[in-house]
């Protein structure tokens, strides 16, 4: 068992696959020197131990004082995290999204603001493909900025309207996901502080908890994939809760129906993808369980 903030880097080490670790040293040969890297020795020492020994690490790093240890674990840490986005860049679309808004960034610091908007209309339709409506928001005000500020032409050609009226759409898409992933996150806290429902008294608080937490803003074909997901699972949970496992097990299919009608986002978000059919798994055993 390792914790504290001295055994992170560790951690981190540990959790690194055979390609990740490649992908790192071969970074760090190109960029720096490596038999002068301190940070690549403290790496290779700290990836031969299968615990964390601070003392045994510093025998290890000739010429390294303990106190400057502190400094060079939380650079190599850096580093690892930036070979790791790298590494990762290809694989998660919300990393390729965040990338091409630092490159909008960028390119408006440096006074090129229609550069910046290419870019930024380019990526939009990616984030908002993909249901990455955070940073979709985040693109839509970052281009009300650019167009607010500068003269663009856009009154011109009508896209502001456009731009305006979608930015206020996302504004109420990205408030009501939020609504629903806090009810999903409730009724899962309900459930590991109280546990299941046994009494007539306990079945009235959950479910006066559950209507009382419920949004009512946003129902039916206008709600976004996000919203769908964490209704599901609010409502897997509260019925898990109530001991109706047939129930609770029509909303954990529905869960997974969701992604079969997303079939990009299998690919994108396996985890949230493979707990559903965990808990899907589940409640059909209990539900057979219970029927005994």
């Amino acid at each position: 068992m390792f914790n504290g903030q001295k055994d992170q880097l560790f951690t981190l080490i540990q959790s690194l696959t055979k390609s990740e670790k490649r992908h790192f040293t071969l970074s760090v040969n190109r960029l720096h020197n490596a038999s002068n890297s301190k940070f690549l020795q403290l790496f290779d020492v700290i990836d031969k131990y299968p615990d964390y020994d601070e003392d045994q690490i510093l025998k290890k790093l000739k010429g390294t004082e303990k106190k400057h240890l502190p400094n060079l674990k939380r650079h190599l840490y850096k580093q690892i995290l930036t070979s790791l986005r790298l590494t990762h860049i290809n694989k998660k679309i919300d990393i390729q999204i965040r990338e091409q808004i630092d490159f909008a960034r960028i390119l408006y610091g440096k006074g090129m603001y229609m550069q910046s908007l290419r870019i930024l209309e380019r990526i939009k339709k990616t984030a908002e493909d993909h249901h990455q409506d955070i940073l979709h928001l985040e693109i839509l005000e970052f281009q009300k900025m650019i167009e607010a500020r500068h003269i663009t032409r856009s009154r011109q050609t009508g896209k502001m309207k456009g731009l305006l009226e979608s930015a206020t759409r996302r504004s109420f898409v990205t408030y009501a996901a939020s609504l629903f992933s806090n009810l999903n996150i409730q009724m899962h806290g309900w459930y590991i502080e109280y546990g299941h429902a046994l009494t007539t008294d306990a079945v009235s608080k959950v479910k006066k908890f559950y209507n009382k937490a419920k949004p009512d803003q946003i129902t039916g074909d206008r709600m976004t994939f996000h919203e769908k997901i964490n209704l599901y699972q609010a409502n897997m949970w509260l019925h898990y809760i109530l001991l109706d496992f047939r129930v609770s097990r029509e909303y954990a299919l529905q869960w997974l129906n969701q992604f079969e009608m997303e079939a990009i986002l299998k690919e994108k978000d396996p985890d949230l993808y493979m707990r559903g059919y965990y808990y899907l798994l589940t409640l059909l055993y209990l539900e057979g369980y219970q029927k005994e």
